[in-house]
């Protein structure tokens, strides 16, 4: 009987719902392509700028 109970636990922590899980999803790619875009941004400023990036008074 114990082994019975134990076979219909609910499961651990917060479940999602479908809706829930395609907006967490859409979220996630929304922030990875905003920080592809800057990293982006910033390799091209770099690349603007050139050597005097490195050359600044101490």
């Amino acid at each position: 009987m114990i082994t019975a109970m134990a076979d219909k636990r609910e499961p651990d922590g917060i479940v999602l719902t479908e809706a829930q899980r395609k907006s967490r999803r859409q979220r996630s790619i929304a922030i990875a392509l905003a920080l592809g875009v800057l990293v982006v941004l910033f390799f091209a400023v770099t690349m603007v700028k050139g050597p005097a990036v490195l050359v600044r008074p101490m």
